[in-house]
């Protein structure tokens, strides 16, 4: 009776074992279907490479233009462009991921009056040759039609490519100037803004909390002292990483006006990091070093070697596969944070981040094209799966690593 109850028991725990892992599972591939379905089709290198804010130009035509000439259409040249024969410049519609319909170059003969233009915006560049690209965004064009009198045709008066070349063809006949754009919307900044930090919290982080660990596991003797720092660490991992930033703002930021910062910076936000790093690198590195079998000390100890060789030519180097995995767990954490971020970081989007600007990492930068009146949920989906694919890429990395490491030293 006693055994049949037993084995009840064993399945009623494996049935609820089983059940939470096939949750667990369903939870991950539910996240996965939702954000490729939502953002798979923005992947692409121009999200990556582009910066996040279009950069206005308007361009003057610098080269005399004969409306009788006629340009030849490239056989190359997509079914969805409209080419204009008579200005030697094709154009093609397009919606872009914030859901606003665009006006693109595709394509410019070299001997086209596109092709000859200079920056007629007020600044230095003013005057200077610009050269238009495919991929720009066409807003404006300024024109006079054979009587003198002045037109303007574009996505301005929201006006698709097909009108514009018809404008261009049947009614201009000398070209005044022209609006354009960058394509923008791209997260090359926000990318750059989470390299630095990352790389300024581990730089920080992992000295510390490797030699904190050290010293708990391997000198720390039993008493309150010792006691008293293993349960600050314990509550430094349960506090909300809000706080982490108003502590930044208030006690950190004058260590970045040192170096010249006169704004909430990438800097600020790397060392509030490093702070909230600290209890998940000091606690995988205690375990990683917990799990090195005492006969290797024993053993290092008999032979001669003092407690300092034995930590760092013995016992570091069999945990390194676990120390490797606190800098895993860290990296996900630095690329998934933002309420902290926020505070010291800021939330406006750079598109070239320094160490003593402003910038946002991605996490950020989702909130912050989230939160405001027309959330866009394709574009947050699309650096999701960035975020989700860098993670795979890295957790398989680590974990290649640390097999080589396991095969040299054992």
């Amino acid at each position: 009776m006693k055994k049949c109850n037993i084995r009840k028991s064993d399945m009623a725990l494996n049935g609820i074992t089983y059940l939470a892992s096939l949750l667990c599972v369903l939870i991950l591939l539910s996240v996965f279907v939702f954000t490729f379905s939502k953002g798979s089709s923005l992947i692409n290198w121009d999200l990556l490479k582009n910066d996040y804010w279009s950069k206005n130009y308007i361009v003057e035509s610098s080269a005399d233009h004969n409306t009788a000439s006629q340009y030849e259409k490239p056989d190359d040249l997509s079914q969805e462009a409209y080419f204009s024969r008579r200005w030697g410049i094709a154009l093609v519609d397009h919606v872009s991921h914030e859901k606003e319909k665009q006006v693109l170059i595709e394509y410019i003969d070299p001997k086209s009056p596109f092709a000859s233009v200079v920056d007629g915006s007020a600044g230095q560049n003013k005057g200077k040759e610009l050269n238009l690209q495919v991929g720009m965004r066409l807003e404006k064009i300024d024109f006079e039609d054979q009587n003198g009198t002045a037109g303007i045709t574009g996505t301005i008066l929201s006006e698709n490519a097909e009108t514009v070349v018809k404008n261009l063809d049947q009614t201009a006949e000398t070209l005044t100037s022209a609006y354009v754009k960058t394509a923008g919307g791209g997260i090359r900044g926000s990318i750059i803004a989470t390299g630095y930090l990352i790389l300024v919290s581990l730089l920080i982080a992992l000295p510390i909390g490797i030699a904190a660990a050290i010293y708990l596991n391997e000198y720390a003797t039993k008493n309150r002292v010792n006691q008293l720092i293993r349960t600050g660490i314990e509550m430094l991992t349960g506090v909300p990483s809000i706080i982490y930033g108003l502590m930044g703002v208030t006690v950190l930021f004058p260590i970045t006006k040192a170096f010249g910062a006169t704004t909430t910076n990438v800097l600020l936000g790397g060392i509030t990091m490093s702070i909230i790093l600290l209890p998940t690198i000091i606690r995988a590195t205690e375990e990683a070093l917990l799990v090195v079998p005492q006969n290797l000390r024993d053993a290092s100890l008999a032979l001669g070697a003092n407690q300092s060789q034995t930590i760092f030519k013995i016992i570091l180097p069999c945990a390194v596969p676990g120390i490797l995995s606190g800098v895993l767990l860290s990296i996900g954490r630095v690329i998934g944070e933002s309420a902290a971020l926020i505070y010291t970081m800021g939330t406006f989007i750079s598109d070239a981040p320094t160490l003593l600007t402003q910038g946002t990492s991605m996490a950020v930068h989702i909130w912050s094209i989230m939160s405001g009146e027309q959330p866009n949920f394709e574009l947050a989906s699309a650096i999701s799966i960035i975020l989700l694919i860098f993670v795979f890429l890295l957790n398989i990395g680590v974990k290649w690593i640390s097999r080589r490491l396991q095969k040299e030293w054992h």
